[in-house]
């Protein structure tokens, strides 16, 4: 018999898998919640925190903006690359993503927007300069825009550092005030990591098994979009040569209506293992992996959410950065907060409670709570409130 996965069950363990069943205490390991996690998306835009700091944070609140960076820079736990945006990955993960530098090349020798960057030799002589002179970033260089200044054109020395950067020969060495600075690959990562080779079908193999690792139930498209790291046809290849070794579930969606996926042979071990999420009420961001694939979060929880920040102010429904609300296993609630850290001051601009949700007091209390702790986390002394 397939083994059914109640709905109430299924968010259980998704939410156990992403660390966000357990309150978010007690002894910080950072590169465990990475590991944990897979990857952590960065993200530039700041309107509390940045989206992988403010990720970090709801898992351990020990964790402060800067950790990451040291992370990053003089510890050497994680390397920046490309999964579906840059992202931080634990760095022994190394070798198991060089199929994925080739992928990059393959995508951007065929993309118009890279037909402008300096050629083999002009982009030995930018390596050669961070040869010589340390790690750079784009600043360093003063190439210019010929023709139109479209939207999304870069200068060709930009081109050029990114193409590298995606293709493996350069590596993110640190970030100051967010911008990358770009290093020879082999000044960054490890020799003995640079050294290790494993064919295209074992990295393949990894991509796929470490995805459903993490999100314990999938359909091929949650495992494919996971890592974004192979295509669909690869995925569902994985799946019928590994069919003996997986287990078919069927999981029950929000709506009542069950739905065909797979586990790996450890689920009914881990259905009985995952405790019940915390009933603390948590601020989420955007871009949080329990978030960030929308068909998974509306199949599981019946939350419909987007992130407005590409739509035209007059025609959005909600706001520009709005934060889903989790309470317990059910988002209740979505909030517009904004900081402004040199006032010291984080401001709630609306609240939406969901349908069918009743907003206690009790209600009100966590989520009072848990903007004080957020306040805390970027360094903000007050909380106010510019909404009824």
């Amino acid at each position: 018999m397939v083994l059914r996965i109640a709905n109430r069950d299924a968010r259980r363990l998704w939410l156990e898998a992403q660390g966000l069943s357990a309150a978010p205490t007690g002894p910080l390991d950072l590169p465990g919640i990475i590991r944990r996690l897979g990857f952590v998306q960065l993200d530039t835009i700041r309107v509390v925190a940045r989206a992988h700091d403010h990720i970090l944070w709801s898992r351990n609140q020990n964790y402060r903006e800067p950790m990451l960076e040291k992370c990053l820079a003089r510890d050497r736990h994680v390397f920046e690359h490309f999964t579906h945006d840059a992202s931080l990955i634990p760095m022994d993960f190394y070798p198991m993503w060089r199929r994925q530098f080739r992928r990059m090349e393959a995508r951007l020798e065929r993309s118009q927007w890279y037909r402008s960057m300096p050629d083999a030799a002009g982009r030995e002589d930018i390596k050669a300069r961070i040869a010589a002179e340390g790690p750079l970033s784009t600043k360093a260089f003063d190439t210019k825009i010929e023709g139109p200044r479209e939207m999304w054109r870069r200068p060709p020395h930009k081109l050029a550092l990114d193409y590298m950067w995606y293709v493996g020969d350069l590596s993110t060495s640190h970030r100051e005030n967010f911008t990358k600075h770009y290093d020879l690959t082999h000044r960054v990562i490890p020799q003995h990591l640079r050294d290790m080779e494993y064919e295209d079908e074992a990295q393949l193999d990894w991509l796929c098994s470490e995805a459903l690792a993490r999100l314990a139930f999938g359909t091929v498209g949650d495992i494919q979009r996971f890592w974004a790291a192979a295509d669909m046809a690869e995925v569902k290849g994985w799946t019928l040569a590994n069919a003996e070794q997986l287990v078919p579930v069927e999981v029950e969606g929000a709506d009542g209506q069950w739905a065909a996926a797979l586990a790996q042979a450890d689920i009914e071990a881990r259905l009985n293992a995952a405790p019940a999420p915390t009933s603390r009420l948590r601020i989420l961001n955007p871009f949080d992996p329990v978030i960030r694939d929308r068909n998974r979060l509306t199949r599981l929880f019946g939350f419909d959410y987007r992130i407005e920040i590409f739509v035209p102010a007059e025609k959005r429904q909600w706001g520009y950065y709005v934060y889903p609300l989790l309470e317990g296993d059910r988002f209740v609630g979505r909030i517009e907060v904004k900081s402004d850290r040199d006032k010291g001051e984080l401001s709630v601009h609306q609240l939406w409670v969901e349908p069918g949700v009743k907003w206690t007091d009790a209600r009100q209390a966590k989520l009072k709570a848990e903007l004080d702790r957020m306040a805390r986390f970027v360094g903000a002394t007050d909380v106010v409130w510019l909404t009824g």
